[in-house]
């Protein structure tokens, strides 16, 4: 990559049927662009809502775009970080072999996060019980097309599914 020449990027984050769920990342794309002179900062979602990364991909490859860095926008180095996202990627790099598809690293640790979980205990110091919080109705956050529920099951039942049905990770959850 040239060295003066900042690498189109890509926040990706797991998604959420909740319409707004991605408002914070979209002001940290954002952020990137106007302090840090990123030119150009996409972000997506891996499921549930859009817009997704292989449409985002897309996006940034017809637009001439040749060097791409994705930032998964994720806390915890899980399955997604170490298994979905690069085979997600890997797929969809096959199909764009004049560029260059970087897998960054995910937010994990760092001092500033203690910080803002500081900043945020502080904050909500003053917050009200659970129980007198108003929850949404579930049925506000319909599963989009094609896509299913989570269904949470012991490990024992989740053994049990996947030799019945095998793996076919999706990732919808």
């Amino acid at each position: 990559m040239n060295e003066n020449k900042k690498p189109a990027v890509i926040l990706l984050g797991h998604g959420s049927r909740v319409r707004k769920a991605g408002d914070d990342m979209e002001k940290v794309a954002g952020v990137l662009r106007e302090k840090y002179g990123y030119p150009r900062v996409e972000y997506c979602f891996m499921s549930r809502l859009g817009p997704h990364f292989p449409e985002t991909l897309a996006k940034l490859v017809a637009n001439g775009e040749k060097e791409i860095l994705v930032i998964p926008y994720f806390l915890h180095s899980g399955l997604h970080i170490v298994l979905d996202i690069p085979e997600m990627m890997q797929r969809e790099a096959s199909k764009y072999p004049d560029i260059t598809l970087r897998l960054g690293g995910n937010l994990g640790f760092d001092n500033v996060l203690a910080d803002l979980v500081h900043k945020r205990i502080t904050e909500s110091l003053g917050a009200c019980d659970v129980r007198d919080l108003e929850l949404p109705r579930l049925e506000e956050f319909p599963i989009p097309p094609g896509q299913h529920e989570f269904v949470p099951m012991l490990p024992e039942e989740a053994e049990e599914y996947l030799e019945r049905h095998g793996h076919g990770h999706d990732n919808d959850h």
